[in-house]
């Protein structure tokens, strides 16, 4: 480079009229006016008008009609306004323009494939594929830019409060954690293999038991599991922990960081302590532990005025420990149409709902193809529990808990959005406490809610003997606009208590030693009372920046099959690799060597 850049292109203003400049970037488009000659220039800060005028510097006019879209140059000029009626307010420098007196090429560049600027209309395949391509375009620059300022101000908060950053390794042990490991083979011990973390969970507690007290880092996590628009393969989470504190503390300091983030990111105030609801409450009124609280329409428990009910469908599935539970859509008799009614039922498929039920509360009456199976007390009582009024639609879902809770939870979200009951511009933070220490996998046995670090709560521990699944733990999980960004709990410091929690989960004291030995032997040693939390980082960013998809707050992601469209990993290596290794693939299809 002969031309050393002196400003950016997003720098120049009046006040700068005059001055010999250097700017350098990428050409935008090339216009020709009479003779005249126009660029927009671009880098990462901005835009920058440039002028060829013959009568200023012939020689680099001359060849200007060779640039092309996304060719790399320096150019040296003097800063001019605009002329009158000129101006373009819309653009940062956009009272000036550079009249060029030379110019350097430092890079001609191919066709894009897309128009980098407006690439938000370009299929996704392509612009993944490219993906340097997107990135240099203005959308998506300005959400990697933001992103890191985020990760800056995350990291001054937490040094500020007396934290220590510590990085916990990436190639650790395999361990049960609730997803399937990234495992990596070790060429120095031979058939022994690391696994990428989950999460940094046993070396944070470590480092509370050597007495770091306050922890955090930005971490990089792996799990090997399906995907969808908010998850990726590898994501990056903020992990902290705290010694000698309780859920109250960890919460205290969370909620400080929020506050801090939306006043300086948003010039809004977050009202302090934010909203707490318990586990118990939020499955029964929102059908799920992450409930968006911008809008009402909670869930009703309807159960018990159908338990004889002379209706089949409700009173069987009562019969069969299921519930019926109801949402009143109120004032939703006029916009919805009976077409709209009908597909509820296909909706709640996904979730293995049978169908759903709805009565419309018409002038004339309630109108619907159940009510006739009713009997006078039930409608009574029905009509006063869900407040039904004139112009209401109840609908109803009745089925086993988990399925009423899953299908009643996406109705309710779908109706939401209907009814254009959502303030898409509200942030609406929440928290949700007392989550149940174990649910029920597939063969009813004891499974962890969080993790098997967890702690029951101290009054509930004499139930780890009798009721397992009765036990609650001071576990919090930190929710915004129904999507849980954050999550951790009050930890395990006894080794007797972890062992215990271990046996109930199936793991011996053998596996448990094998598995977790360092964790066991560490708690040995004077464990301090602690607690923490783990926030995502990614889904935060995509909230905060109102995208749809994970994929556009990060800078290299992957596809739904965990695939890089750009640098095609996974792939395949040389047998020579594989042979060090120690590893002999068997057929992909038929599993035979």
């Amino acid at each position: 480079m002969k031309l050393k850049r002196t400003h950016n292109c997003g720098e120049l203003r009046i006040k700068d009229q005059g001055q010999k400049i250097v700017l350098s970037g990428w050409v935008e488009n090339y216009r020709d006016h009479g003779g005249v000659a126009f660029i927009d220039l671009h880098d990462r800060w901005g835009l920058t008008q440039i002028v060829f005028d013959p009568q200023v510097a012939p020689e680099a006019h001359a060849v200007a009609h060779t640039l092309r879209s996304q060719f790399v140059i320096s150019v040296e000029g003097e800063v001019r306004p605009r002329p009158d009626g000129m101006a373009n307010s819309n653009l940062a420098t956009g009272e000036v323009e550079v009249y060029v007196k030379s110019f350097e090429l430092l890079n001609k560049s191919a066709t894009p494939p897309f128009d980098i600027q407006h690439s938000e209309d370009v299929n996704a395949e392509t612009r993944l594929v490219h993906r340097y391509l997107d990135l240099r375009g203005k959308r998506l620059q300005e959400k990697m830019i933001f992103r890191s300022r985020v990760t800056g101000m995350i990291r001054s908060y937490f040094l500020g409060h007396d934290f220590v950053e510590v990085e916990t390794p990436i190639l650790t042990k395999s361990t049960p954690e609730g997803a399937r490991d990234y495992l990596v083979p070790s060429r120095v011990n031979p058939g022994s293999f690391y696994a990428l973390p989950q999460s940094p969970q046993q070396f944070k507690q470590i480092l509370m038991i050597a007495g770091f007290d306050r922890y955090f880092q930005i971490a990089r996590c792996f799990r090997d599991e399906d995907l969808r628009a908010d998850r990726q393969p590898e994501f990056t989470q903020v992990d902290l922990e705290m010694s000698f504190v309780d859920r109250d503390d960890i919460i205290a300091m969370l909620e400080g960081l929020f506050k801090s983030l939306m006043k300086d990111l948003f010039d809004q105030d977050l009202k302090l302590p934010l909203p707490r609801i318990t586990y118990d409450d939020a499955m029964l009124k929102y059908g799920c532990d992450a409930p968006d609280l911008r809008f009402g329409l909670e869930i009703t428990d309807c159960s018990d005025i159908f338990r004889d009910s002379g209706f089949g469908v409700f009173k069987n599935a009562i019969a069969s420990g299921g519930f019926v539970r109801s949402i009143n859509l109120k004032g939703a008799a006029d916009k919805l149409s009976r077409k709209d009614l009908d597909e509820m039922t296909p909706y709640i498929k996904t979730f293995r709902g049978k169908g759903v039920a709805w009565i419309r509360m018409n002038e004339d009456g309630p109108q619907s193809p159940i009510v006739k199976f009713f009997s006078e007390a039930e409608s009574k009582a029905l009509y006063e529990k869900m407040n039904a009024e004139t112009g209401d639609v109840l609908i109803f879902v009745a089925d086993q808990e988990k399925v009423v809770c899953q299908s009643l939870a996406a109705l309710r979200k779908l109706m939401g959005a209907k009814l254009g009951l959502i303030d898409e511009k509200e942030m609406n933070y929440s928290w949700v406490v007392d989550f149940p220490l174990f649910e029920k996998d597939d063969q009813g046995n004891p499974t962890s809610v969080h993790h098997p670090f967890t702690a029951p709560r101290p009054e509930d521990e004499a139930l780890l003997d009798t009721d397992v699944f009765a036990v609650k733990t001071n576990a919090y999980d930190l929710v915004l606009n129904g999507n849980e960004i954050g999550g951790g709990s009050v930890r395990i410091h006894d080794g007797d208590m972890q062992q215990k929690i271990f046996n109930l989960l199936g793991i011996g004291n053998e596996e448990a030693k094998e598995k977790f030995g360092f964790l066991l032997d560490a708690l040995k040693y004077g464990a301090p009372p602690h607690a923490g939390l783990a926030l995502g980082l990614d889904r935060i960013m995509m909230l905060f920046l109102g995208t749809d998809s994970i994929r556009d707050v990060i800078a290299f992601p992957k596809t739904q099959k965990a695939f890089c469209m750009m640098s095609e990993a996974p792939s395949t290596v040389s047998a020579a690799q594989l042979e060090e290794l120690g590893i002999e693939l068997s057929d992909i299809e038929t599993g035979e060597e």
